[in-house]
């Protein structure tokens, strides 16, 4: 982006411009946040956004964000003209293949090596990232990438600047590379989890005033798991510094079970689930309150939403029996075939255009919205 356009939207200091929270929600979520981002693009939000705050799924899109935010070409309207060759190919190109089961196979057999979440890093790194650190991203927008700290129970962030948490201490300016960031963020329990870093004496430096576990072995050896596990919409990172936040969730739906399998692992599988199922559904509540009660600017969009509920007489046609499909759609790395990946990419592009038409009515540009993959549709 040249500097011309970065001083014109005014991003230059931690706190401005808009949050974007992606949500997570293996490749499911990463689709649907796919299509959100297009039609931001075409909208002409993205020099406006200050931070990218992302959970699991979302940070694989948002870690591709990142690395090629340096190769995007905004025209005079501050719309990336390469945003689908940039950003979307490789998200599609990484989607067509399973990725969980290898990973989980590879990471058994090398448990002691580092187990499954390092293979999951070994294959974003190969996949996506390559060795990019977090000090080869842009100062702006703000990337973080979110994850679980299981020793200390609270959120445990990737950025440029710090990673750390607040009981634990901060690392000033890690030399961590996104791949294992997204790794840490995407080590959905038990599966993938944990994702161990090991970190020398006095690395972790700069404890906060909160910091009461700024000690060994808290400080050299971290045990980190899905940032969902703690905040699953990527909110927290959001909340203090930000006016304005939008909220992109591609978070699964709850289906009811008529018969739970009665093994030990079954059941501990599905009440993770539940539990992140209520954590989410409140931090979006409590999201939402403060939006209709004026405390809080932005605008939430979900892929359980239903479409009908914005009003819109133009909105992109959607019926709610055909989103709902895609909403129940696993949340796992597992090859989606074309047709998938296109109507969850409509979807998410869809319900973006319908909840900022709706309740965000300064809109930088505006072009009719136009599903990405017209023949396709929601199916």
């Amino acid at each position: 982006m040249s500097d011309e356009l970065k001083s014109k939207n005014n991003i230059s200091r931690k706190g401005e411009g808009i949050a974007l929270c992606l949500s997570g929600g293996g490749f499911r979520a990463m689709l649907f946040h796919s299509g959100s981002l297009w039609r931001l693009n075409e909208l002409g939000f993205l020099p406006k956004i200050g931070l990218v705050s992302s959970v699991s799924g979302g940070s694989i899109i948002s870690g591709v964000l990142a690395t090629h935010w340096p190769h995007l070409t905004f025209d005079k309207y501050g719309i990336a003209t390469n945003l689908f060759d940039e950003v979307i190919l490789p998200i599609r190109s990484f989607a067509e293949k399973t990725k969980d089961v290898i990973c989980l196979v590879k990471g058994l057999l090398n448990i002691k090596a580092g187990g499954v979440a390092l293979s999951i890093a070994n294959l974003y790194e190969k996949n996506l990232f390559g060795k990019i650190t977090l000090q080869d991203i842009p100062d702006f927008p703000r990337f973080v990438f979110n994850a679980t700290n299981l020793q200390s129970g609270v959120r445990w962030r990737f950025s440029k600047d710090v990673a750390g948490d607040f009981r634990v201490g901060y690392i000033p300016n890690p030399q961590i590379k996104i791949a294992d960031a997204v790794a840490a963020s995407s080590a959905f329990p038990p599966y993938f989890s944990p994702a161990i870093f090991y970190f020398d004496e006095g690395q972790v430096s700069s404890p906060g005033k909160l910091s009461d576990l700024h000690f060994e072995p808290y400080t050299r050896t971290v045990f980190l798991t899905d940032g969902g596990v703690y905040d699953n919409l990527g909110l927290q990172a959001s909340e203090r510094d930000h006016k304005t936040i939008f909220v992109s969730d591609g978070g699964q739906k709850l289906n009811p079970i008529s018969n739970p399998n009665r093994d030990w692992f079954s059941i501990l599988l599905r009440s993770i689930f539940i539990i992140d199922s209520q954590v989410s559904g409140i931090r979006r509540a409590n999201f939402i309150t403060d939006l209709q009660r004026k405390e809080k600017e932005g605008v939430y969009w979900g892929i359980k939403t239903n479409m009908a509920e914005y009003n819109l007489s133009d909105a992109l046609p959607c019926p709610f029996e055909k989103t709902q499909k895609l909403a129940e759609i696993g949340t796992r790395l597992k090859a989606m075939d074309c047709i998938s990946q296109e109507k969850l990419i409509n979807w998410g592009y869809a319900i973006t255009d319908a909840a900022i038409r709706r309740y965000y009515p300064q809109i930088p540009r505006m072009i009719s919205p136009k599903f990405p993959y017209n023949d396709i549709g929601i199916g």
